[in-house]
């Protein structure tokens, strides 16, 4: 009778153990299941930034082409403002007004020439 007790006893005692197994399993797999979901909007989240990395290079490249073209187009200006700068060196105020812009051109297209 009592063996019988104490293996009642024992049986109860892993009846509660199993209990407690089973909800220390269902709790981990909640954070299973929650760790999952996060993970799964960490993916979202890099495939927006990732996106928006993209958009940003091709904005920055289309950027980058315009600059260039206007760096082009400044040293074709400087070039001209040059000759045109000999040619009205010396002659009236106008002319040394229009040289002076000119030198201002060659000199932002000695800037721009970074750009290239």
């Amino acid at each position: 009778m009592i063996e019988l007790r104490a293996s009642l006893t024992k049986i109860e005692e892993l009846k509660e153990k199993i209990t407690e197994l089973e909800d220390t399993l269902q709790n981990f797999e909640l954070r299973v299941k929650l760790l999952e979901r996060r993970n799964e909007q960490y993916q979202e989240q890099l495939r927006h930034f990732q996106s928006q990395i993209r958009d940003r290079d091709y904005v920055m490249g289309k950027a980058m082409t315009q600059v260039r073209k206007v760096a082009d187009h400044l040293q074709t200006l400087a070039v001209q403002a040059y000759i045109l700068s000999l040619k009205y060196k010396s002659e009236s105020s106008r002319g040394r007004e229009l040289a002076w812009l000119l030198r201002r051109v060659k000199a932002l297209s000695i800037k721009a020439k970074q750009y290239m």
